[in-house]
């Protein structure tokens, strides 16, 4: 009875979530028509977006609240929609800000600009790899269990849900204000007060990008790159609250997809964190190192086509999560079974 009102609040909500991405892209190209480079850029701002939403603190706000609504009978299918949407209203709110100042600051914006580049990459790459040795921890200690289940043991869940609130500094500051949290809008206000912490990189270069634009763009161009910015990240903070769901609901049935869940979406939030950072900490080498071989030509590109990056982002997630279904497929793990596993089905069904 409860399936087809999930069904179609799902539905709903990706009928929204498609909508506002084709609408923030038919807005870039009007804006940006013709213009190669800033089209780079809108696609950058987009994939930041993407790559902001495997944040550890996003995927720990997100998990921590779909885990306490469903133990109260709900199916939160849209926290991550709305935690998503205050988010990026601190962003919008911020890049307008900058960007108006920057176009009246438009001639000393040049002398603070080589200056702000090299602290902005800076701090981008020291919380990139900050990020991705956090989640390595919870990453191993996730393996570690997922390997104790497909050996058979009973403790592999056991103790999985205080592994996975270690993940993010402000998931762990802010969880007593998750018990406050009835439906999932209430993650709106939650997601603002996340935002207004901004100290993740993709935020900060976005600033960056909306200061750089300011020189020769209206605010109204400016503001798609936030625009595009939150369609990419309100597309995957909701897609991991739909399938949070899923994973917990099935965890009564089989345990083993929740941990493998939770496997590769840490796995995923360590290798883009890297790969991002490692980029740009190679490209910060090779300026002022005037490094010019072949390979740091090519990381001086990445560095300078947006696009190119912005298309490596995109890759990474479509790879990971179609090699991660093709081994869940082929090593057969949904046929793994936990010892409990058959005394909480029952318990389940007792419950409704």
């Amino acid at each position: 009875m409860r399936l087809v009102p999930v069904r179609s609040r799902i539905i709903a909500l990706y009928g929204v979530l498609g909508a506002a991405n084709v609408l923030a892209w038919v807005w870039a190209a009007a804006a940006f028509h013709g213009d190669a480079v800033l089209l780079g850029t809108a696609l950058l701002a987009y994939t930041f977006g993407l790559r902001h939403a495997v944040d550890a603190d996003h995927i720990a706000a997100i998990d921590n609240v779909t885990r306490k609504l469903m133990q109260e009978g709900q199916r939160p299918v849209a926290v991550g929609f709305f935690f998503s949407l205050g988010h990026a209203a601190v962003v919008a709110l911020a890049v307008a800000a900058v960007a108006l100042t920057a176009g009246a600051l438009q001639d000393r914006f040049a002398a603070f600009r080589a200056v702000g580049g090299l602290i902005g990459t800076g701090v981008s790459v020291s919380f990139l790899f900050a990020m991705a040795v956090v989640n390595l921890f919870v990453l191993a200690s996730v393996y570690r269990r997922f390997r104790a289940m497909r050996s058979g043991s009973g403790l592999a869940v056991a103790g999985l849900d205080d592994d996975l609130d270690r993940r993010g500094i402000l998931a762990r500051l802010c969880r007593p204000l998750f018990r406050l949290i009835r439906r999932s809008w209430h993650m709106f206000p939650l997601g603002f007060l996340f935002g207004l912490g901004f100290e993740t990189a993709t935020e900060i270069a976005l600033l960056g990008i909306a200061a750089d634009a300011a020189r020769q763009q209206p605010i109204g161009s400016i503001m798609v790159f936030p625009a595009l910015f939150a369609a990419g990240m309100t597309l995957i903070d909701s897609t991991d609250s739909v399938l949070m769901v899923g994973a917990y609901g099935w965890a009564f049935v089989k345990p083993i997809r929740k941990l493998y869940y939770n496997l590769i979406i840490t796995a995923v939030s360590v290798v883009v964190a890297l790969v991002v950072g490692g980029i740009e900490a190679l490209g910060l080498v090779a300026d002022r190192l005037s490094l010019d071989s072949p390979f740091w030509a090519y990381v001086a590109l990445l560095n300078r086509d947006f696009g190119r990056l912005g298309y490596l982002i995109i890759a990474i997630f479509i790879a990971s999560w179609a090699l991660s279904a093709l081994v869940y497929r082929l090593k057969g793990y949904d046929d793994i079974e936990a010892p409990n596993e058959a005394a909480a089905a029952p318990a389940q069904d007792s419950r409704r």
